[in-house]
């Protein structure tokens, strides 16, 4: 796991200090310091590449009017991510929902629409194409083990949050992180090959 700087540390429970006011450079350097693991955390709950900047952009629009309306708490961890993550994780059901709702009306204009537009077959089109198809199988997989030990398996295994961080992120003691975490690689386990627990473990 990523060691982080002392000042890294400091800045990040100052910048969250002025969040609290409603500082705009506050949330903009916290934007800065962690939208790409939010980013990395929706694509992993949705794989959706699209979605994913939709719940990057959904989750820190979310702390901003809670910055905004005075409703944040201080911040008793090391760094925001945990509590960054644990919001994004639930503007991911959200913006799947509102995905789904795009996705059908795109299906019913495709119906009408006869231009013959060329789909973008580029190389990095493709290699998007296929980290969603990869994400969608992983994502089957894990929605086959409750929703609480997939949270921990997000955080922990794939976000690398320490056990105290995502503990406290999600409200709970550590040792039920620990336990959830137990029985979600033991459930795991069972469903996947060797080969396939890579990032699990």
């Amino acid at each position: 796991m990523e060691v982080r700087p002392r000042d890294a540390v400091i800045d990040d429970r100052d910048l969250w200090e002025r969040l609290r006011t409603a500082d705009e450079q506050a949330l903009a350097d916290l934007f800065h310091r962690h939208n790409d693991a939010v980013y990395n955390f929706a694509f992993r709950r949705t794989s959706s590449w699209v979605s994913a900047e939709d719940v990057v952009q959904a989750t820190f629009v979310a702390l901003w009017r809670r910055a905004r309306a005075g409703r944040i708490d201080q911040l008793t961890l090391d760094t925001a991510r945990p509590l960054l993550l644990v919001m994004a994780g639930h503007e991911c059901g959200n913006v799947l929902r509102s995905s789904r709702r795009q996705a059908a009306l795109a299906d019913r204009i495709e119906l009408i629409d006869h231009t013959g537009t060329v789909p973008d077959h580029s190389n990095a089109a493709v290699a998007r194409v296929d980290d969603e198809r990869a994400m969608s199988g992983i994502r089957r997989l894990l929605e086959r083990i409750p929703a609480k030990q997939r949270e921990v398996v997000e955080l922990v295994c794939w976000s690398e949050c320490s056990i105290a961080e995502a503990a406290k992120a999600l409200g709970v003691p550590e040792g039920t992180v620990k336990s959830r975490l137990a029985r979600a690689r033991t459930r795991l386990g069972g469903l996947l090959d060797l080969g396939t627990t890579e990032g699990l473990e």
